[in-house]
């Protein structure tokens, strides 16, 4: 791999970093801007790229680095009641690249509303293995309230990534 290729697939895992880190609260809910990162680095990096910067990011939290949500970091976060939704964008980011591999660049959107889909599936899941109640009560407090947030978080990352592209290509 070229050392360019790593070195923007590093600064997007920082990225991710940072903005788990920044986390805006909202009554029982929290919102944080990391899957504003995640799809900028679909849309940066391609799927490729966000799926080395998803691993790097991960791997920084499973070792111990507070790189996740609330400064925590550790195994045990992939494992807790939000950890589908971390670890999810992985096999979303593969899907990404595969979707866009066998359709082409004119199909990232629809590539990134189903690897946004694909965390959703992913984090309810895992939700519902500690949420008692059944996938209802999931849905309406794991996904739900994050959707709109989320379609802005997408706007905003396909609307910057553009201009983002051309800064790192220079």
């Amino acid at each position: 791999m070229q050392a360019k290729f790593l070195a923007r697939c590093a600064i997007f895992s920082a990225l991710m970093c940072v903005c788990a880190w920044i986390s805006i609260p909202a009554g029982n809910l929290i919102f944080t801007l990391q899957s504003f990162a995640f799809l900028l680095a679909l849309f940066v990096l391609g799927g490729q790229g966000a799926v080395v910067s998803v691993a790097v990011y991960l791997l920084l939290g499973v070792v111990g680095l507070p790189v996740f949500s609330g400064f925590r970091g550790g195994f045990g976060i992939l494992l807790g009641i939000t950890g589908g939704y971390l670890w999810g964008f992985l096999p979303a980011s593969l899907l990404y690249w595969g979707i866009t591999a066998i359709f082409g660049e004119k199909s990232k959107i629809c590539a990134a509303i189903a690897a946004s889909l694909s965390v959703y599936i992913c984090g309810a899941a895992w939700f519902c293995v500690y949420a008692s109640g059944g996938l209802i009560p999931v849905l309406l407090q794991g996904v739900l309230p994050y959707l709109l947030p989320d379609a802005v978080k997408f706007i905003l990352a396909f609307s910057l990534s553009g201009r983002l592209k051309k800064v790192l290509s220079a």
